[in-house]
Parts: C-alpha cells; sequence; structure tokens
C-alpha cells in the first residue's frame, strides 16, 4: 500500500455500504477490471460509471477497480461513485491493492497482486465483512495463499492468450486452472482471453467463475455480456 494511507483515511471517513451482503461469494463468479481513461467529470468517466452500474443490475458479482493512471483524490471519488451504483445490487466493489481506498470509499474490499502485501494484513485493516482476493500464477503459489487463511477468492491465469497481454506473455493454459483448482478450496476466478465458450471450458476445469478486461470493456453493451457469461455457467450442462 502507499505511504499516503493514514492521511487519506484520516481526512476522508468511509461511507456506509448497504446491509452485509452474504458470504461467501456464490458460483458462478462474473468479475467486470475496469479499464478507464477518463479524467473525473469527463464524459467518459460518466459513459463508464453508467456502464458499469448496468452491470451491476445485470449481476455482476465484483466489479474490481484497476484505474492505476488515477490519483488519490480521482480514485476515491471514482470508487465511491460506484459503491453508490451498487446499491440495490448484490455486486461487490473491490478495489486494486488500496487498502487506504477501499476503506475510506466504504468499498466491500480488496483484490491483490501475487506479489503485494499479505493477505492478513490487508484483512486487519477492514471491516469484518469485507472481501479480500489475491492473484496468483501457480499451484504452489495457490496452495500457500490458502494455507496462510484470510482469503476469500483466488483470481489465476493468463488462462488462454489474451489481446490486454503482449504477444510473449506467459499463458497457463486450461491444464494449469484444473490443477489449480483442484489444490484449493477456496474459490478459483479464471482470467485472461475470456469469452463465452472459454468461460464454460474454465468451469468444466474446476473455476468458480471468470474476471475479464477487454471483454466488457470493448463490448458495445458491458450488461449484456454479463447476462451472457451468467446464462451460460449457470445453464443446465454447467456445473454450477
Amino acid at each position: 500500500m502507499r505511504s499516503g494511507w493514514a492521511g487519506i483515511v484520516s481526512k476522508f471517513h468511509p461511507r456506509r455500504r448497504e446491509p452485509d451482503l452474504a458470504m461467501p461469494l456464490d458460483a458462478p463468479i462474473v468479475c467486470v477490471i475496469t479499464r478507464g481513461r477518463g479524467t473525473r467529470g469527463s464524459q467518459e468517466q460518466l459513459t463508464l460509471l453508467r456502464r458499469l452500474g448496468a452491470a451491476m443490475h445485470a449481476g455482476a458479482t465484483m466489479i474490481q477497480v484497476r484505474e492505476r493512471h488515477m490519483d488519490d483524490r480521482s480514485l476515491l471519488a471514482f470508487v465511491r461513485e460506484l459503491v453508490a451504483a451498487s446499491h440495490g445490487t448484490t455486486s461487490r466493489v473491490v478495489v486494486n491493492d488500496r487498502a487506504d481506498i477501499a476503506l475510506a470509499a466504504g468499498a466491500h474490499g480488496v483484490h491483490l497482486k501475487s506479489d503485494g502485501v499479505a493477505v492478513a494484513d490487508v484483512r486487519r485493516l477492514l471491516p469484518a465483512d469485507a472481501i479480500v482476493g489475491r492473484s496468483v500464477h501457480g499451484v504452489d503459489e495457490a496452495s500457500a495463499v490458502a494455507a496462510a487463511g484470510a482469503c476469500d477468492y483466488l483470481i489465476f491465469g493468463t488462462v488462454f492468450p489474451s489481446s490486454s497481454k503482449t504477444e510473449d506473455h506467459p499463458v497457463a493454459g486450461i491444464d494449469a486452472l484444473t490443477r489449480v483448482s483442484r489444490s484449493v478450496q477456496l474459490p478459483v476466478v479464471a482470467i485472461g482471453g475470456i469469452n463465452v465458450s472459454r468461460a464454460i471450458a474454465a468451469q468444466k476445469a474446476g473455476a468458480a467463475g471468470v474476471a475479464a478486461i477487454s471483454l466488457f470493456t470493448e463490448a458495445p453493451e458491458m450488461d449484456r455480456v454479463v447476462q451472457e457469461l451468467r446464462h451460460a455457467l449457470t445453464s443446465k450442462e454447467g456445473n454450477v
């Protein structure tokens, strides 16, 4: 976490969320990871907030805020807007790495990078009902995180070739996803090159759901993609 944590939390007070959401995360998990470039109040950002709100009402399990270009004030305001938009839905808003922003904005939790701080350290900073997830890239890492406790879910990838990664970026493949899913009791969410057919393949490999960036950000209607994924992953042929 960044050094400005104490200053942000002392200056801003977390807004109350809606009543506690049921835990644990129920499959199928559909996680929308944000990729916006607009500045605060810009038409681009307002459009993104509207699209993310529609995705939440369509059944997105989580919105993972991954806006690395934003300064702290802009990020805090953006997360607060998303938390407000989540009211009346079962969607959770989690913030990438920034427990300080999540706490100040009243978000539902934090998602940690594979090389980030320990889950238990972040857990101690957050409300008891917060969710904390972590990215992992292999069986040993997944098993270690699960054994340490305090984690609610794992995101594993890159499972399939992804347009958001360079051509030489390692691709884990479906067999690796199967091994990771079998190695832990935590929900494992597949990421990387996800589309509807690959989401079904990931589910058959043991994943509790999927996460994506480009699939949602490049779609004309983000909410329709969420609906298609949920329908595919809850069909009679699925494993849910």
